[in-house]
């Protein structure tokens, strides 16, 4: 049995949500960051229209191996529950088509530098008088403004811009990048989260909203919990393999078999915690009272633990802290967390049927009602909508959309 079989099986007729029913996206956004964040507004029920390039597509459409059913797996990972459209929009008869969807849309999201955007005249500066309602939404690697607004970006170089690469890591590493593009959704849920308080604020006053998301402000922002120690106190954190907490007991610790990763977060889990080993004195010690007491003496009590935890499997800690409500867990691989049953009880992680085949998804993972169903749509195939939209949404008859075709702007 492959990791897709053993997925639960969504059926799509259930539905999904439809708190943003009303609200009608046109993304223009390509790679991860864009299409990421409308997925997120499509998952809460918009309806988001992602337009691509005739013959060519959004760029994780190449990005593999692997593919499924000749699909990218990066591409099926951000853009479900959306339309599809191809449409050059540099071409005088492609703009034509666009600004008639944009007449039909409440946001537009693109991920162009600001030159690219004034180039074609979808920057919010050309479109704001004919659409003074419209919310224009631009998640670019640096901003709209700014030394770098025109530079190329992508998650690997905004990681390294905002510091996270330089605490990530064992100490006697080289840099690391966080083991999924975090930068790309961190800035995305930013631009979903960005683009619901202008759909708000436009509710009370009429007017649109001018959104500029950075891929790098919002990956510093991810940071400052570290960030505001150097900025306040000089207190300057290199990586250091999690070692290194404010928190003086939260890191993984080795066991007889597999490592765990223990947070002993306050001074109640701190007493529980030796209770639970067997040594309730150790707990109340005076010299390890506080957690500043503790950081204090970090290096002692850190390898008395370690010793301890070496006398013991993994799944005999596990079992004893649950019980006595002391956070811990295992280190995952995601082969592992694709077996995760209560991920697979809540179908976070469910296979959904599509035009090329089933395919496995990610859900949304927040709840609205007591249901976390959100899936109303596979990821679109290259075009899959054209001519229903073009057909429903303009009413355009089908000896036009054929004549578009012919040109090459659908």
């Amino acid at each position: 049995m492959t990791p897709l079989e053993s997925l639960p099986h969504v059926d799509v007729r259930t539905g999904g949500l439809t708190l943003l029913s009303s609200l009608r996206v046109l993304d223009l956004t390509t790679s991860i960051a864009g299409p990421y964040a409308t997925q997120l507004l499509a998952d809460l029920g918009a309806t988001v229209l992602k337009v691509e390039k005739p013959g060519v597509g959004d760029d994780t459409r190449a990005w593999g191996p692997p593919f499924l059913h000749g699909v990218s797996l990066w591409y099926l990972s951000v853009n479900r529950n959306k339309h599809g459209l191809t449409l050059d929009v540099t071409a005088p008869e492609g703009r034509e088509v666009f600004d008639a969807l944009l007449e039909h849309c409440d946001v537009l999201v693109l991920n162009m530098v600001p030159g690219t955007q004034r180039k074609l005249g979808l920057d919010y500066a050309s479109l704001r008088d004919r659409h003074p309602r419209l919310i224009h939404a631009s998640l670019t690697g640096f901003g709209l403004t700014g030394m770098r607004s025109e530079s190329p970006c992508y998650d690997l170089i905004a990681e390294g811009y905002a510091g996270i690469m330089d605490l990530t890591g064992e100490p006697d590493s080289a840099p690391q990048k966080v083991g999924t593009p975090a930068a790309d959704l961190l800035a995305g849920q930013d631009l979903a989260l960005a683009v619901l308080a202008a759909y708000v604020a436009r509710a009370r006053t009429g007017q649109g909203t001018h959104i500029d998301i950075s891929m790098q402000s919002s990956m510093t922002r991810f940071v400052a919990p570290r960030l505001l120690p150097y900025l306040g106190a000089g207190e300057l954190a290199r990586r250091s393999g999690g070692r290194d907490s404010v928190i003086a007991i939260y890191q993984v610790f080795d066991t007889a078999d597999d490592p765990l990763s223990l947070g002993l977060g306050n001074d109640r889990i701190w007493q529980r915690f030796w209770k639970a080993v067997g040594d309730p004195d150790m707990g109340l010690r005076p010299e390890y009272a506080t957690n500043q007491d503790r950081r204090e003496h970090r290096a002692e009590i850190v390898a008395r633990i370690a010793a301890l935890l070496a006398t013991q499997p993994r799944e005999h800690w596990l079992a004893l802290f649950a019980q006595h409500r002391i956070p811990a867990g295992p280190i995952n691989r995601l082969d592992q967390v694709a077996q995760d049953p209560d991920l697979l009880q809540k179908e976070l992680l469910y296979r959904v049927d599509a035009a090329e085949g089933p395919i496995p998804q990610v859900g949304l993972g927040i709840g609205f009602d007591g249901s976390q169903h959100i899936h109303r749509k596979s990821p679109p195939s290259l075009g899959e909508d054209t001519d229903c939209v073009l057909r429903d949404w303009l009413g355009y008859a089908q000896p036009r959309i054929d004549t578009l075709r012919r040109q090459g702007v659908i």
